[in-house]
């Protein structure tokens, strides 16, 4: 399968990730087994790291987001930020360059659960200060790239 194949097969899965392996080989012009042979292999290189279902947060009760940046002490980012991508309200931890150290994007049903993350974070001891940016209107949030 070529590069533009393999990329449109990535685009059909990203999009409905139960389309069946007969349905992307008749769109894309190949047989059943070459699709499940690429699918597998893309699985097996972890270019597929597992298949989910593309939620509304906001129906879901999460009406809070936020973008958090934190500034970390001692050397300690790399445990701060596996303490902080563990945690549920969490959906993405970066390692980031400029005047903080780490951003963390983050939603929540309430103030009162934004705030007992807020000071959990706080109380960490490598942690020296955040700074919580709270987001007013999403204009695209999408994290499928293809």
């Amino acid at each position: 399968m070529n590069i533009e194949k393999e990329r449109m097969l990535l685009g059909e899965l990203v999009a409905d990730a139960r389309v069946s392996y007969r349905e992307l080989a008749k769109k894309l012009g190949v047989s059943t087994g070459t699709v499940i042979a690429k699918v597998r292999e893309l699985e097996k290189s972890s270019v597929i790291r597992g298949y989910s279902a593309v939620l509304d947060h906001e129906k879901m009760g999460y009406g809070l987001a936020v973008v958090m940046e934190i500034t970390v002490s001692k050397g300690k980012l790399v445990e701060m930020e596996k303490h902080i991508a563990g945690r549920p309200n969490v959906l993405a931890v970066y390692d980031v360059t400029g005047q903080t150290d780490a951003v963390v994007i983050a939603k929540f049903k309430s103030r009162d659960e934004l705030s007992r993350f807020t000071k959990s974070i706080l109380a960490l001891p490598f942690v020296e200060r955040t700074n919580t940016h709270f987001v007013l209107s999403i204009m695209k949030e999408d994290f499928r790239l293809v």
